[in-house]
């Protein structure tokens, strides 16, 4: 199940990945007509990214935490920015597990890790920690879900607004545990198809790969499965890195030689 048109299942192929069907949260256009009407208006990536701040602030009262005390000051503070700061630090942090959780209800792509494999049982120690960490860091914030549906949206009008042209992207992966992600098939001795996470951190600089992992990933990504970007929003999280937040599923994968 998942809030989109296109099958769970097809989104999480690696067939997909090599589409440029486009891929849409259910209402979210359609409730906040205005605000990407306005987005038009604007000519430079930093004015949008302002705009999309300043409605948020407004559609979610994230400006007025400081009225308040206890669990509501704290709830409206832990908006999107501190989930994607929270991801940034550690993608198996409480903000992570929110994040992937967050995937799952929208996209319909299960997670597969999380401080351990995860098994999809409510008997798996592993599984229970992550149902811990995801309603912990649910109950801190207000609608966060709603937050990150804005922010995925907004990120495909980003996408396509630069780079009308361009559905695919060449991105790369820094790992130091290949044995952890499933093979779906090998197809030759560096290329084959992987199970990553359902929400997984690329880079655009292949150089920058190797300092987060002895074997590095080359693959193609969809438009449609990028969720965040460096240089999205103002003064950007993840900047340094050159980042991108993507859907998981089955990636073809080719390994790289130093």
């Amino acid at each position: 199940m998942n809030l989109c048109d296109i099958p769970a299942w097809i989104i999480a192929s690696e067939e997909f990945n090599q589409s440029s069907s486009p891929l849409h949260i259910a209402g979210v256009r359609e409730s906040n007509r205005d605000f990407f009407n306005k987005l038009e208006q604007f000519e430079t990536a930093s004015e949008r990214g302002r705009i999309f701040h300043e409605y948020l602030d407004v559609k979610f009262a994230l400006h007025q935490w400081s009225e308040y005390t206890g669990k509501a000051r704290s709830s409206l503070r832990n908006s999107y920015l501190r989930f994607l700061a929270g991801w940034g630090m550690d993608s198996n942090s409480i903000e992570g597990a929110v994040m992937k959780n967050w995937v799952q209800s929208r996209f319909g792509v299960a997670p597969t890790y999380h401080r351990g494999v995860l098994h999809q049982s409510i008997d798996g120690e592993e599984d229970r920690r992550f149902a811990y960490d995801r309603m912990k860091g649910s109950a801190r914030t207000n609608a966060i879900d709603a937050q990150l549906d804005l922010l995925y949206e907004f990120c495909q009008y980003e996408l396509l607004r630069r780079w009308p042209e361009q559905s695919m992207f060449t991105l790369y992966r820094g790992t130091n545990d290949p044995e952890e992600h499933p093979i779906r098939k090998t197809e030759s001795r560096r290329e084959s198809i992987v199970r990553l996470n359902n929400l997984v951190s690329f880079t655009n600089d292949r150089e920058r790969a190797w300092e987060f992992g002895s074997t590095v990933w080359k693959t193609t990504v969809t438009r449609a499965k990028i969720i965040f970007f460096s240089g999205l929003l103002p003064d950007s999280l993840l900047s340094g890195e050159n980042e991108y937040l993507a859907i998981g599923g089955d990636y073809r994968v080719h390994e790289l030689l130093y």
